[in-house]
């Protein structure tokens, strides 16, 4: 769903879109428009029969999406004799012989993407040739421009970009007019696109069961997907043993045939999969230890390999690439228990002597990139040196927190990058499921990048794919669009990537059950809930008292009778993508804290040897053998289409990084000699007494806003553990001082007290410039400001350093706390004022503990 997706997502509703924007789907019937489809019959694709593989197949993509809508596929042409109705023309500005002649009879103007990357231009064109009344053209200022302008149209008729990937139906229409006028766009990240990582069980057995592998028929999916996306970068699956290149030689062939740059992972350099080192272990010339200092030169020859693969590509051609290069150990662990910066510079500067020898260029033209990822980051931090033409890739933790940003060689010709997670297989605990990730949080994240100078690549982690379909789509609109998402556009882009899959009609209450699901969610991933995890309450002899855990089952529940409410007012043709999309990973979550409660009360009860314990045994083993039925359901789904891709472990981890099978809960059945009147024992809840607790804020709820420096908090949507979070906007810029710092005030009436106690509630942001924490500020009325501190430090892949216990936390939790003290204030009403002081500072809650 790209920046006009709610035109499109009304136009695949059936509703009527207004007509006043250039080159845009319209559902009149004017003189001026291009009859796209009229009465079912598509008009004429036509592309040079001379033009680049990639032109050819989207040009072929988009006569399929024509079908897909309007119910016949039309002819794809090289030449346009004898085609008296409407023609669209798919090609590259330069190398399109029907596009560059209408530039020279005055016909065209190209002038907005003239040697632009991945630019493209829809225009509509009168009289184009005799004979021809009207073309469509698609004008790439390179082969991927033309393969998205395509794509482009192919969204705003309504074929979704997950229509495979997701099953979305596509709605028929017999006529499909487009505006006249021209229009263009272009991305604004260069490098756009996704990691397949931590992919078995899932889209491994997935793949081999529907494929016979992950090989090229799969990857022709993924790599269509990627593009309809308007992403271009793939870090391929790569899970020991797996060999992009080895596996299925096909793979690079068609990456390179549709318009695919291709990469590797932040671990493998120039090409080679690091399963492809342990294959070739037994080599004498390449095999050995995987250590430079002792073993460079078979190292130098197996990355001599790859780059030569490269060069020996379809056609004899090289093929694109962007080239990490670097170094870390074997299985993406630490080269060296210290930072070895010469070694790693050594390193570096043989890999470009490599790099040159093989493509015959110097290496500064040649696009590289080096990973800044866990201890790499040390070596930046500590002024490696890297090659002015390299691309710097920041990192986050993996859990969604960019750990440092642009400090230094602003003017870099590489420029930056982040590499970013959806998915993860390390500690506190391995998450890759289901989706977890806000796309407030993304937005957050990555807006900062954006302000930040990080605008060369943009990469996310994915793991199986399916799980993540809604934040990757953001993820990816964004990347393409970074100045348009604006929290306006935040806000808005629930509805509307709900309306382009399932109809406007349910556009409104289908993004709010994915927003509302998002932030139960994203409290903690469900890999690192178990039974102890929130408070139980309080056992009586007639009743159970509930506790927080109560609360947060109840929040599950709501949702799940949303669900069921708008379930059978889905479409049929669209119940397969609102199962995947929406229905299971609501249902499958909920059940699962379903499962944990009922065990927590089932141990605690029959420790008492209290037998309401057996009603929560019942509704545990209920809740496991229910978490199967929904994977079975998923797996038989479309006669088995996506069978396996369920697969991954998420109950009960018995370890914490990659438990091979699910576990039942530990249950208690109480028996034996119990009183008569306990027997037949029901659990009965009752809500606690009420009772004086702290003032509670939700940091948005902002009585006065102060800006100052041309900065002011700002409420960003579907963000944090509430309805929304207080972010200082625009981001990016640098800390203020107290005496010139924007501000937040809350009116708020404080009871007789001995001192107050205020917690603030933040997400687990990182210090991005390394300059100790990120500081916020708090005081009372005109009282003196006092400056909090938020120090996490994020492992490193090294030893543990002082603030990884505190991240440790925060990352399970998903938020940090800082507490603030002050003297006893007078009782009434008092100013509390937040201060910005640093960027990224995140604010949820504020609460004042009177004592």
């Amino acid at each position: 769903m790209r920046a006009w997706c709610l035109a499109s997502a009304l136009f695949a509703s059936g509703a009527t879109l207004a007509c006043d924007t250039p080159v845009t789907v319209c559902e009149r019937v004017t003189p001026s428009d291009f009859a796209l489809l009229d009465g079912g019959v598509p008009a004429t694709v036509l592309v040079d029969a001379g033009a680049d593989s990639a032109v050819r197949r989207v040009a072929a993509s988009l006569a399929e999406d024509l079908g897909r809508v309007g119910g016949s596929v039309p002819e794809v042409l090289t030449a346009a004799d004898g085609v008296d109705g409407p023609i669209v023309v798919v090609g590259v500005q330069g190398d399109s012989a029907w596009i560059d002649g209408l530039v020279a009879a005055g016909k065209l103007r190209l002038d907005d993407i003239g040697g632009q990357w991945e630019a493209f231009q829809l225009a509509v064109v009168d009289q184009p040739w005799p004979g021809v009344a009207q073309a469509l053209v698609i004008a790439g200022s390179d082969r991927r421009g033309a393969v998205f302008g395509a794509y482009d149209l192919s969204e705003r008729i309504g074929v979704s970009p997950w229509h495979w990937f997701a099953d979305v139906p596509v709605t028929r229409r017999a006529t499909v007019r487009v505006t006249a006028g021209e229009r263009s766009d272009r991305p604004g990240v260069r490098y756009r696109g996704i990691f397949i990582n931590d992919e078995d069980p899932a889209l491994s057995g997935w793949a081999k069961k529907k494929f016979g592998g992950v090989n090229a028929d799969m990857y022709a999916h993924v790599f269509e997907l990627l593009l309809r996306l308007k992403g271009n970068y793939l870090w391929p699956a790569m899970w020991a043993p797996k060999s992009f290149h080895l596996d299925d030689p096909r793979s690079a062939a068609l990456a390179h045939e549709m318009g695919v740059v291709m990469g590797t992972s932040h671990h493998e350099p120039l090409t080679r999969a690091q399963a492809e080192w342990h294959r070739l272990e037994d080599d004498p010339s390449t095999g050995g230890e995987w250590d430079y200092a002792r073993n460079g030169r078979n190292l130098r020859t197996f990355w001599r390999g790859g780059l030569e693969r490269m060069m020996r590509g379809a056609g004899g051609g090289m093929h694109e690439n962007l080239l990490t290069i670097g170094m870390r150990g074997d299985g993406d662990a630490p080269m060296s228990e210290g930072t070895a910066t010469d070694l790693l510079e050594r390193v570096v500067a043989d890999q470009r002597r490599l790099i040159e020898e093989v493509t015959g260029r110097p290496a500064s033209e040649v696009p590289q990139m080096w990973a800044l990822y866990k201890e790499v980051q040390d070596y930046y931090d500590q002024g490696m040196t890297v090659p002015d033409d390299v691309t710097l890739l920041f990192a986050d933790d993996n859990w969604g927190q960019i750990r440092r940003l642009p400090t230094r060689d602003l003017g870099r010709a590489g420029g930056f990058g982040v590499y970013y997670h959806f998915d993860y297989v390390g500690v506190p605990r391995n998450y890759k499921w289901l989706n977890t990730n806000q796309i407030g949080k993304v937005w957050q994240q990555m807006d900062l990048a954006w302000q930040r100078g990080a605008r060369d690549i943009w990469i996310v982690n994915v793991g199986d794919i399916k799980p993540v379909e809604y934040p990757l789509d953001f993820f990816m609109d964004m990347a393409w669009g970074p100045e348009r998402m604006t929290p306006e556009a935040l806000a808005a882009y629930p509805e509307d990537w709900a309306a382009q899959q399932f109809g406007a009609e349910l556009g409104a209450e289908v993004g709010a059950l994915m927003t509302e699901y998002s932030r139960l969610a994203a409290r903690r991933k469900p890999e690192l809930v178990n039974e102890g995890t929130y408070a139980l309450g309080e056992i009586r002899p007639d009743v159970l008292v509930r506790g927080e855990w109560s609360g947060i089952v109840e929040d599950w529940r709501a949702l799940v009778a949303r669900l069921d409410a708008v379930r059978p007012r889905v479409p049929e043709a669209a119940r397969p993508a609102f199962f995947q999309l929406v229905d299971y990973p609501i249902q499958a979550v909920a059940n699962l804290y379903e499962m944990y409660f009922a065990t927590a009360w089932n141990q605690r009860l029959a420790a008492r040897f209290d037998p309401r314990g057996n009603v929560f045994l019942e509704q545990a083993e209920r809740a496991y053998a229910r978490d199967a039925e929904l994977v079975r359901e998923y797996h038989t789904l479309l006669d088995g289409k996506w069978d396996k891709m369920m697969s991954q472990v998420h109950t009960n981890y018995v370890i914490w990084n990659d438990p091979v099978r699910q576990n039942p809960p530990v249950l208690i059945r109480t028996a034996g000699d119990v009183p008569e009147k306990m027997r037949n024992a029901r659990a009965v809840f009752v809500d606690p007494e009420s009772g004086a607790g702290p003032i509670r804020i939700d940091a948005v709820d902002v009585d006065r806003g102060v800006a100052a420096v041309g900065i002011a908090w700002s409420p960003v949507p579907d963000l944090g553990q509430g309805r929304a979070a207080l972010v200082a906007l625009p981001q990016g810029r640098p800390p203020t001082t107290p005496s010139a710092a924007p501000r937040a005030e809350y009116d708020v009436t404080l009871p007789e007290n001995e001192g107050i106690e205020l917690r603030l509630r933040l997400a687990p942001t990182l210090d991005t410039v390394g300059s100790g924490g990120v500081r916020i500020g708090v005081s009372f009325g005109d009282g003196p400001m006092q400056t909090l501190v938020s120090e996490l430090e994020p492992t490193g892949g090294g030893a543990e350093k002082p603030g990884q216990k505190r991240w440790y936390a925060a990352v399970i939790d998903n938020r940090v706390d800082l507490v603030a003290t002050f003297d006893a204030l007078p009782a009434g009403r008092h100013a509390l004022k937040l201060w910005r002081l640093d960027d990224n500072a995140v604010v949820e809650v504020l609460e004042i503990v009177p004592q």
